[in-house]
C-alpha cells in the first residue's frame, strides 16, 4: 500500500522540491500552504507521515504539532528548521517531533530521513501490536486465559492444561451457557478429517473437568446428556 505523507509548507519553491521528489521516491504526497488547514487536514486524513515547517501563516507548525499530540493523533512528524536554529529543534522534539531536517537540505538526506521516521515507526507499531496480542485475556469466573500464549491461569497461578484441553475450553469460553455438541468440538478442535470417535472428546473434557475442579469453583463444565457440553460460570461468595 502506498504511504501517504502530508507536507504543510507555505514557502512554495521548497514545497514543490518537497512534492516532486516524494512523489517521484513513490509516495503519495499532498501539500497545503496554511497552518489552520494543514492542522485539519492531519486530523480528518489518515497520513502515515508530516513534514512540517516551523513559520506557517495561521497557525505555527509547534502549534499544529502540539494540538495534534493533545488530541491523541501519534501521526510521526518532521519538522523542518532553520540552520543553526537548536532552540526550535528541542522546543519540536518536545511537543512530540519524531525527527528534524535544518534548512537548506540536499534530497538524499530528505529521503532517508524519511525513510528512517517510517520505518521506525511501523516497527514500533508491529512490536505494538504483538505485544497487545500476547496481553489478549479472556475472563471466566475466576480464571484468566491467554489465547495466544496457550496459558490458564488463577489468581496468577499456572493450571496446566494439555493443547487440545486448552482449545476445548477456550471454545466453551467463548459460548458461555451454550450446548455445544461433541461433533462441533471434534470437527473445531481436531478437525473434519479427525478419524478417531466422540470418546476422545469425552475423555479430554473429563481430564479438563478435573483440573479445573481442582483448582477453584467458578467454572464448570457441565454434560448435557445425549448432546455434548455447557461451560458455566458463576459468582463465588466471598
Amino acid at each position: 500500500m502506498t504511504q501517504k505523507i502530508l507536507v504543510i509548507e507555505d514557502e512554495p519553491t521548497l514545497a514543490r522540491l518537497l512534492s516532486y521528489n516524494l512523489s517521484q521516491e513513490g509516495y503519495d504526497t499532498k501539500v497545503i500552504d496554511h497552518g489552520g488547514d494543514g492542522l485539519q487536514e492531519a486530523l480528518q486524513v489518515a497520513y502515515d507521515l508530516l513534514i512540517l515547517d516551523i513559520m506557517l501563516p495561521g497557525l505555527s507548525g509547534f502549534e499544529i504539532l502540539s494540538k495534534l499530540r493533545q488530541k491523541g493523533n501519534k501521526t510521526p512528524v518532521i519538522i523542518l528548521t532553520a540552520r543553526n536554529a537548536e532552540e526550535e529543534v528541542v522546543l519540536g522534539l518536545k511537543h512530540g517531533a519524531d525527527d528534524y531536517i535544518t534548512k537548506p537540505f540536499g534530497v538524499a538526506e530528505l529521503l532517508a530521513r524519511v525513510s528512517a521516521v517510517l520505518r521506525r515507526t511501523q516497527s514500533d507499531e508491529a512490536a505494538l501490536d504483538k505485544q497487545k496480542s500476547l496481553e489478549k485475556v479472556i475472563h471466566a469466573g475466576d480464571l484468566q486465559i491467554y489465547p495466544e500464549k496457550y496459558e490458564v491461569s488463577l489468581n496468577g497461578d499456572s493450571i496446566p492444561l494439555r493443547p487440545k484441553e486448552f482449545e476445548v475450553l477456550l471454545y466453551l469460553v467463548q459460548r458461555p451457557g451454550v450446548v455445544v455438541t461433541r461433533d462441533d468440538l471434534m470437527n473445531i478442535v481436531w478437525g473434519f478429517d479427525y478419524i478417531g470417535g466422540q470418546r476422545t472428546v469425552d475423555v479430554h473434557v473429563s481430564s479438563l473437568r478435573k483440573k479445573l475442579e481442582m483448582n477453584q469453583q467458578s467454572v464448570q463444565i457441565d454434560s448435557i446428556r445425549g448432546v455434548g457440553y455447557k461451560l458455566v460460570t458463576r459468582v463465588l461468595k466471598k
